[in-house]
């Protein structure tokens, strides 16, 4: 991949990000909860792929984008603190009990939460990529 081409995509995945959080953070005060959790998931996702393009990993797996990024930021690379991997897999797991089990329901002071962590997250590698 190009380096102009990587830089975009970058981009346009950080932008992608905010708007994810940004919408998480309108249905969270709106008590849209499920679109909240899901939103607020997908804006730390958005994230994770703006890393991904910057090292030309290029996978449409999200347990595949888990993973990389626990084994290369976590674990090998030690540029995040493993509390990050925390919130990452959280909101990837309750996205999907959100998403695909009838039953679970998301609660509201719990979406709070998830919602300044991926506000975190989302900075960290912001600051990470500005680097």
């Amino acid at each position: 991949m190009q380096e102009a081409d990587r830089e975009i995509l970058i981009m346009r995945a950080l932008e992608k990000s905010d708007e994810a959080i940004q919408t998480a953070r309108l249905n969270l005060d709106n008590n849209l909860l499920s679109a909240s959790q899901n939103r607020i998931y997908y804006g730390i996702f958005y994230a994770v792929n703006a890393l991904a393009y910057k090292y030309n990993f290029i996978t449409s797996k999200h347990g595949q984008l888990l993973s990389w990024f626990n084994k290369k930021f976590i674990h090998e690379d030690k540029v995040f603190d493993k509390e990050l991997f925390k919130i990452y897999k959280y909101n990837f797991e309750n996205r999907q009990k959100t998403d695909y089990d009838f039953i679970y329901k998301p609660i509201k002071e719990d979406l709070e939460i998830s919602y300044r962590d991926a506000l975190y997250f989302i900075e960290c590698v912001k600051k990470y990529l500005q680097q």
